[in-house]
Order: structure tokens, then sequence, then C-alpha cells
């Protein structure tokens, strides 16, 4: 029975894709579509794209898949067959191809089976995913957002928005997609009669996004097919106006692509603008912000004078203090508070 799991560590699994010299493109996609023995799903792929080299994060879930990876270039004919041949419902599936792409996005193939491709805490079973709003392409997108009776809903988290998004687009301000889709529904209760447009990075949340408003009763329901990644792909081979300002948050090394030359955001700690993202350096932190190359320098990439602190101690008193801490995603929200000021340290053992 071959090992349906990696058992090396993630710093050596670095090491090899870093000194890797065959280029790699990163792409994404998801489907929609019932499973009907999901775990049988995930191993007979694991094993093809293992094989392959694969790397990156692959969801399987009853009600479909959802994966960004990177692939060996001499290999991505191959992998285009075998997941077009995984499932009849995968057959010349849309891949999102990255915009910026330095092959480094990944260092492993992590395949799982989750309850659902994407986090949505949906639990009405008379919910229809499959009934979605109409897509759009990037020429009628370029259309629509002129028209003062269509609203653009960004349905991606705070810190997306932040550093890009469409022209006038509405902020559902929230930290997860679960959280945002009955915000959006509340917020948007006085609009019933405009046209709605959702979209997101790839296209996977803003399409069930849309099934979610038609099923809250919502008529004019469309969203952005592929995503911001597709259309500024076809936006751009189409030669149209770029309707979408700024930098597109991706979640692996690159943290983002740029799309626009515009900078929207600023640095988290001086103000200056800036549109990236990265994680505080001490381990026992790693709050997600954006930091400019000033602030990166004066704090050695920390998000705070304690935190830089913290990073000078050994690395056994570092261990000691982060025993002691909850674990958790640390995201910085400008709603909600400032930088990391303290850490828990634990008090000394007697």
């Amino acid at each position: 029975m071959p090992v349906l799991h990696n058992r090396i560590s993630n710093e050596e699994l670095k090491a090899r894709m870093l000194a890797e010299t065959e280029p790699r493109t990163t792409v994404s996609f998801y489907k929609y579509f019932t499973l009907d023995d999901p775990k049988a799903f995930r191993d007979s792929l694991y094993i093809q794209f293992n094989k392959l080299k694969v790397f990156g994060r692959v969801y399987v879930a009853k009600e479909g898949i959802n994966a960004q990876i990177s692939v060996p270039q001499s290999h991505f004919a191959t992998f285009k067959t075998v997941l077009f041949s995984a499932h009849p419902a995968l057959e010349q599936l849309r891949l999102n191809i990255a915009l910026e792409d330095d092959g480094k996005s990944f260092w492993v193939l992590r395949l799982k089976v989750r309850e659902r491709i994407v986090a949505d805490g949906i639990s009405d079973e008379t919910f229809n995913p499959a009934q979605v709003g109409e897509y759009l392409q990037a020429e009628r997108v370029n259309q629509m957002i002129d028209d003062p009776n269509t609203l653009f809903v960004d349905m991606r988290n705070h810190y997306e928005y932040e550093v890009g998004h469409f022209e006038n687009a509405l902020e559902i301000p929230s930290d997860t997609f679960r959280e945002q889709l009955p915000m959006a529904v509340e917020m948007l209760q006085e609009q019933k009669d405009k046209n709605i447009v959702m979209y997101c990075t790839g296209g996977i949340r803003c399409e069930k996004a849309s099934a979610y408003m038609l099923h809250h009763g919502f008529k004019n329901v469309y969203h952005v097919e592929g995503g911001i990644i597709e259309y500024a792909r076809k936006a751009k081979e189409q030669g149209l106006p770029l309707k979408f300002i700024g930098k597109n948050f991706v979640f692996d090394e690159r943290m983002g692509e740029r799309i626009s030359e515009e900078v929207i955001a600023h640095c988290h700690q001086c103000g200056a603008p800036c549109d990236t993202h990265t994680n505080c350096l001490n381990d026992g932190c790693h709050l997600l912000f954006i930091q400019c190359p000033s602030c990166a320098e004066k704090f050695a990439g920390c998000c705070s004078d304690t935190c830089r602190e913290e990073l000078k101690l050994p690395r056994e008193e570092q261990r000691a203090r982060r025993a002691g801490r909850e674990n958790g995603v640390k995201i910085f929200n400008k709603s909600k508070g400032l930088l990391q000021a303290t850490l828990h340290i634990p008090e000394p053992k007697k």
C-alpha cells in the first residue's frame, strides 16, 4: 500500500523546492459536483498527483473539489489529462493560471477530505448550491461596472479587499466567508431591485454566494467567471481597461498578484503607501499584516517592538514562551485594534 501523505519535514521540503531548476506553473481550480466517496477519490488523486510532483492544497468533499497547486511545466499536459479524467464532471475544467508566478508558491502536496470545499456555515437543507447566478466574462464585467443600477459585492475577507478590489465595490467587512453570507443578505436587503454582481479570487466563493443570494429572494444575481484571476487575464488578452485596482491577494507564498499599478493600501505600522502582506517573523505571533520595506528593516520583520525583542531571545526561551500561548490564525484588522503590543508570557515554573 503506497504512503498517501507526506512524511518529510516542511523545512526539508521547502529547501528541495527552492533548489529545483525546472519551472513550475501555479494554477487554481474548483468544481461543485457530487462525490459519493470523497476518500476514495482523494486517495486515487493523491497517488497520481504525487507521481507528477504536484505541490499545493487540494480539498475534496461530497460537494466537489477546490485546489491551489503548482505543477512542473514538463508534467503540465499529463496533469491536465489526469485531472480531466478523474471524474466526468471535471472534463475540460477551467484552470486559473497565476498572473505573476515564480513557481515557488508551494512545496508540499496536501490533499484532504473536508465537510465542504469552502467553509460556508450553511445548514439549510433546502439550499441548492447548483442554482447559481449568471456568469460574467471580462467585457460584460466592464459594461456592468459602469451601470448605476449594478452593485459589485466583494466576497473576500477584509484584508484581501484592503489591497485591491473592483472600482466602487461593496466590502462585506468580515474575517470569514461563513460570516459574510448572512451579512451580505442583510446589507443588500434594500437593494433587491438592483443587479448584484458577486466576485472573489478565483470564483469558488462568489459562485456559492450567488446561489445563496438567489436562495434568499434576490433576482438579478451575477458572478464573475473565474474570479479576479480570470477577469484580469481576459481583460489583458482582449486589451480591455482594467476595472480592478491594486493587488489580488492569494493564499500561497506570493501573498499577492499585481493587477494594476495603483497601491491603495498602507503600511500598518507607519501609514506609508504599501500593499505587501507579511507574517510577523516571531514564531510566537505570526500576525498577518502589511509592512513597508522601511518598517521591515526597523522592526526586523516583526509587527511590534515586543515581537522584535522576543525574536532576539535564545531559541529555548522563545519556545518556552510560545508553549503558554493559544495558537490560531492572527490577522490584523483595522477596525478591531492595533498591532500586537503585548504577548502572553507564561509564569516561570517553580
